[in-house]
């Protein structure tokens, strides 16, 4: 089992640190700061960070009910594999939930097997496909999720 985590809402102080981990994690397609920044202004957003005595994970919506997005989630290299990106995940779902949405797109790297496999045990599913979507030339694949949705054992 893992240790809990400190979720928390992502502040603006946040931003310096979510922007190194952007940049470790997804070099090709980093957010900018201004980005972060805009993200955080929109009255729509829910950005949360894991707060391990440094900012270890972030992870974002979109909600207008019923609707929600997962716009990014992230989790830095050596906080992997403690069960980090299950407890932002499920805070992000409950966030959306609380503000009214019934159901959670995102889109997911079509290599990313790991987070398939995340977004699977919350009960997503593939409803669609982008070809060549990422920079680099990757598919990014779309998927979705009833809200409330709760984390199955597989």
């Amino acid at each position: 089992m893992s240790a809990p985590v400190n979720v928390r809402p992502m502040r603006w102080w946040d931003v310096e640190d979510v922007h190194a981990l952007e940049r470790i994690l997804f070099p090709d397609d980093a957010w900018s700061v201004e980005q972060l920044w805009s993200e955080l202004a929109q009255p729509t957003r829910d950005y949360l960070v894991v707060d391990d005595g440094a900012v270890v994970a972030y992870g974002g919506t979109s909600t207008i009910a019923p609707d929600a997005d997962l716009q990014t989630i992230a989790v830095a290299p050596a906080a992997q594999g403690r069960g980090v990106a299950a407890s932002l995940l499920r805070a992000l779902l409950d966030r959306a939930a609380d503000r009214g949405a019934r159901r959670m797109v995102l889109e997911v790297r079509a290599d990313n097997i790991a987070a398939q496999h995340l977004y699977r045990r919350f009960g997503f599913a593939q409803i669609a496909r982008r070809t060549r979507y990422y920079p680099d030339g990757s598919d990014a694949l779309i998927w979705q999720a009833p809200l409330p949705c709760s984390e199955v054992t597989r």
